[in-house]
């Protein structure tokens, strides 16, 4: 076994000697026009320090969302028959923004927020009330009457 083991190492070295240990390999022929980068090892950040030292203030709290209240005729309207009460909101809230923040600062349950942008450049928000809560009563405790 050990002479059949010499015999094919013996030829490997001939036949590198004769060729050389590195020959030119052949270009791979290509049928497409267009290259692609060849997939490499892409590893993930591994940061040695943070680059921030504490995360931003959210700009966009429950008090800023909800500006102020809005007490026009239409909007007492909208209180008296549909149980809805209106808002100016900030630009940038959107409606789930607004819903939660009406729930936190004035704890009442609202079925559903509509909004619109006036043409000043304000938000108005609509917000429709549970069947249960009485919009007159939140508003007399929020003081818009």
């Amino acid at each position: 076994m050990a002479k059949k083991d010499q015999a094919k190492g013996a030829k490997d070295a001939a036949r590198k000697n004769k060729k050389g240990n590195f020959t030119k390999s052949k270009a791979r022929v290509r049928t497409s026009v267009h290259f692609f980068r060849p997939k490499t090892l892409r590893l993930h950040r591994n940061p040695k320090y943070q680059r921030k030292s504490h995360p931003h203030r959210v700009r966009l709290d429950k008090y800023s969302i909800l500006k102020y209240p809005l007490c026009t005729e239409s909007a007492m309207k909208q209180i008296e028959d549909n149980n809805t009460l209106t808002f100016i909101v900030d630009l940038r809230a959107n409606k789930r923004q607004i819903k939660e923040a009406i729930k936190s600062l004035h704890e009442i349950d609202t079925v559903k927020v509509n909004t619109l942008i006036r043409p000043d450049g304000l938000k108005k928000a609509y917000v429709r009330l549970a069947p249960d809560v009485e919009a007159l009563e939140v508003a007399n405790r929020i003081g818009i009457i």
